[in-house]
């Protein structure tokens, strides 16, 4: 061996032992009854290094029911890999055919929500590297890359409290006492500075109003059946801009704003938290008259306005209505937001309206969780593989319509499924338990950290079509051109026995895998 060979290994073996190559397991607790969860303290948490594959190889990555977590294999590429098998066994693949030559949408990102609880529980995280552990698990590069974050613009119900900006004095039309709170120096912006140091990639911040202060509501309250007072919609633009003005000022710039949370839930007395109702009407002369022209003149005029921000059922309502009524708010709408509760009342067809109707509009997921329902009596289920498959299923669906962002809610709460002020508690991808000094992730952690790692900022859809035999149900599947010159294709077998997969991309780019059960597994080869 020469004397170079001698130094490579030195070189590596110290890289090595000193930690830049290295790659924490998951520390599994298993959970009764359950999958596992993976435990993290201040000494000690799971990474993920992103390998690049070489020219001729691929790298895939599995997370399982059974206990698997970002479980890396490695392969050769090439044509014709399945003639080492048997007849029977060639017969049951499944093949997925990439074709890089049919791109769709391009993808902004993925993440989840700064609310109050989220900070509250991470700040109750007495040691700062146990702090320092959970934002490199969602933003750091040995974590899952979230490069997304959603804000609420005052209060909400994941809060200590009832409260908006500005509350008093009443009728104050011209915000001059408009100011941040302290939930916001003692907590979301600290959190939100953190999570900036650490992401590589630039962090998309989206506001979003649950309610404006009670005096500018029909109601006169935070709570409740109510709609904005026409008095006062210049002050709730007004409301809106003070908000990004501020949050600059701290170090935050914001991305974007939607046009009020839920608006549904302001016409009818089915939440007891902060909202504030719209008609379409409404809403349209709301934006095109006084939102819209606010942003539009202020020195923020490059922001975001996403209309919506309600469940996907209620698209052709909240958007192709108000567009019919207030065409104008049009030129002021760069493209809407949905939840995904209650998708199954309404198909994803809804969203090629907008495809179809208007290109030039995006969509994204902007807020999904589990354990929500009134029927979920337990509303944290640690180890629950079931709720991870409510977020893979989602999420492929979402990406395979067209949209370019998938919003978590609450980036972690407490044992119980909060704070939340209206007790309205409900489960997360990390569970923080400070009197154990711990976090906990769960296995929605691992659903979402598939395709937030490797699909990042900038990657475009591409097409797939699969060819099966007719006796197994299709796969779940997804594939993407990235920016670091792969090809990232993700899929999940939904059922509960390995099947056989192929991943074609080209005339000699071949990946073959058994997909273990109930598994979600990406692949990425290089292009």
């Amino acid at each position: 061996m020469s004397l170079f060979n001698y130094v490579v290994i030195f070189i590596l073996i110290s890289l090595w032992i000193n930690g830049i190559y290295s790659e924490n397991p998951c520390a599994a607790r298993q959970i009764k009854g359950q999958s596992i969860v993976c435990v993290c303290n201040s000494t000690y948490c799971d990474e993920i290094v992103r390998s690049i594959p070489r020219e001729g190889t691929y790298i895939a990555y599995t997370s399982s029911e059974a206990g698997a977590r970002f479980r890396k294999t490695t392969g050769l590429l090439g044509p014709n890999e399945d003639s080492l098998l048997s007849h029977n066994e060639s017969v049951r693949i499944t093949t997925l055919t990439v074709n890089t030559g049919k791109v769709f949408q391009r993808i902004e990102g993925f993440g989840g929500a700064v609310t109050d609880a989220a900070a509250i529980n991470w700040k109750n995280l007495t040691d700062p590297r146990l702090r320092q552990n959970l934002i490199k698990s969602y933003f750091g590069t040995s974590g899952i890359e979230y490069n997304m974050v959603r804000v609420p613009i005052g209060g909400c119900d994941f809060s200590t409290h009832p409260y908006a900006y500005n509350d008093v004095p009443e009728y104050d039309a011209n915000l001059t006492h408009f100011n941040l709170t302290s939930e916001d120096y003692e907590y979301k912006i600290p959190m939100l500075k953190a999570i900036k140091q650490e992401s590589r990639a630039p962090i998309y911040v989206l506001g979003t109003t649950w309610s404006p202060p009670g005096w500018m509501k029909t109601n006169h309250a935070l709570v409740g059946p109510s709609h904005l007072l026409p008095q006062y919609y210049q002050t709730y633009a007004d409301y809106h801009l003070k908000f990004v003005q501020k949050y600059t000022e701290a170090g935050i710039p914001i991305w974007g704003i939607t046009t009020t949370n839920e608006p549904v839930n302001g016409d009818f007395l089915i939440v007891k938290f902060n909202s504030l109702g719209w008609t379409a009407k409404n809403m349209g002369k709301w934006i095109a008259e006084y939102l819209g022209p606010t942003i539009q003149n202020s020195t923020f005029r490059g922001l975001k306005i996403l209309a919506v921000d309600d469940q996907r059922i209620t698209i052709p309502y909240f958007y192709s209505l108000m567009i019919k009524e207030h065409p104008q708010a049009l030129q002021y709408i760069d493209g809407i937001a949905v939840h995904f509760y209650y998708d199954m009342l309404s198909p994803p067809e809804l969203f090629s309206l907008i495809a179809k109707h208007y290109p030039d509009k995006f969509i994204i997921s902007s807020e999904a969780c589990v354990g929500n329902y009134p029927w979920d009596i337990q509303k944290v289920i640690l180890g629950s593989w079931q709720r991870a498959y409510t977020y893979i299923h989602d999420i492929f669906q979402d990406l395979n319509y067209n949209l370019v962002s998938w919003l978590d809610w609450n980036l972690c709460l407490n044992k119980e499924g909060g704070p939340n002020w209206a007790g309205n508690m409900v489960d997360s991808p990390i569970i923080v338990d400070t009197e154990n000094g711990e976090f906990l992730k769960q296995p929605m952690f691992y659903a979402m950290g598939h395709f937030s790692k490797f699909v990042p900022r900038g990657s475009r859809r591409v097409e797939v079509m699969e060819s099966k035999p007719f006796y197994y149900r299709s796969l779940l599947h997804v594939a993407f051109l990235t920016p670091n010159n792969t090809v990232t294709t993700i899929v999940y077998n939904k059922d509960c026995f390995n099947r056989t997969v192929k991943v074609k991309v080209g005339n000699y780019q071949e990946v073959l895998l058994s997909l273990e059960a109930k598994s979600i597994t990406t692949i990425e080869i290089p292009v």
